[in-house]
């Protein structure tokens, strides 16, 4: 299976890292430029730190990529963490990045979809925003860790975050064993 994973400018890149080394798949990676910035903020990590979990790595800028087209298959779009500037362009049309490009042809080709929102409050528009992409397919998980499985660090929420998007990807993935003990 071909997963693309973005992350975008929206703070939470600890959940993207962990989905990217956590996803079993054959992963491409995108991330905007404040995604790029952000990443640096929160972890002290850099694109280059990112790019041996993936098979290759694509700019944002670059719209001639293979995924910017729905002739080049791919099984599902992961974009952890997720803006509420990039989840409104997609839910709008707008496709002036790769990022948003390659989710529209996921949504065109009914392709998975999920969009890990990281903004609090929602407002009405994000709200009705996330509504329209409800309604065309994509599947919204917004940034919200359990707290049942008894996580007690950040990194261990992280990761059954990751773990949960797995699941809605690869649905006989097989989650880490303390998670198992907690259910």
């Amino acid at each position: 299976m071909k997963t693309i994973i973005a992350m975008t400018g929206a703070s939470g890149s600890l959940f993207g890292l962990e989905f990217i080394k956590n996803c079993p798949d054959e992963k491409y990676l995108i991330l905007s430029r404040w995604g790029k910035s952000v990443l640096a903020q929160e972890t002290g990590l850099t694109l280059e730190n990112l790019a041996p979990y993936a098979k290759k790595v694509f700019s944002d800028e670059d719209l001639s990529s293979p995924f910017a087209s729905g002739s080049n298959s791919f099984n599902a779009m992961v974009i952890v963490p997720c803006s509420a500037s990039t989840l409104s362009k997609i839910a709008s049309g707008i496709a002036d990045s790769l990022i948003t490009r390659a989710a529209h042809v996921a949504l065109k080709e009914k392709r998975k979809l999920i969009l890990c929102l990281r903004e609090t409050p929602l407002s009405t528009i994000l709200l009705e925003n996330m509504l329209k992409l409800s309604q065309s397919g994509a599947v919204l998980m917004p940034i919200s860790p359990s707290y049942y499985q008894k996580a007690t660090t950040i990194q261990e929420q992280a990761q059954l975050f990751s773990e949960r998007i797995i699941q809605m990807i690869v649905p006989d993935f097989e989650t880490s064993g303390w998670k198992k003990e907690c259910l």
